[in-house]
């Protein structure tokens, strides 16, 4: 079993909608951008296991670096992330973006520079 064989919708947005703020801005928009791109029917399979390892170390409640730690907690998530779109951004369109943002939107309210 893989870490993306651990990734569930469900786990994900409990996760997300839980600790959204307290992870900042800069974790829940690149979170919600791979979620977004694996839900596209044209991201290829091996992108999507990428994007769902990443998702997966993001919900796990074991971390590296704990997320309870002031300031570096979710360091290790952002990396996790941050790598993961490295090599899925292809796979980063407009759509994704937009949808991203929307959703930004509902829990941070008007972002600065991502409307």
């Amino acid at each position: 079993m893989t870490l993306a064989d651990k990734y569930t919708d469900a786990s994900f947005w409990l996760k997300l909608g839980s600790y959204a703020k307290k992870a900042g801005l800069a974790v829940v928009e690149r979170a919600l951008y791979l979620y977004y791109a694996a839900q596209r029917p044209e991201t290829p399979a091996w992108a999507k296991t990428i994007i769902y390892g990443a998702l997966a170390y993001f919900i796990m409640p074991i971390d590296v670096i704990p997320d309870f730690i002031p300031l570096a907690g979710y360091s290790d998530d952002l990396g996790a992330l941050a790598g993961a779109l490295g090599l899925v951004s292809l796979y980063i369109n407009d759509e994704v973006k937009q949808r991203a943002r929307q959703t930004l939107a509902r829990w941070f309210g008007p972002v600065k520079g991502k409307s």
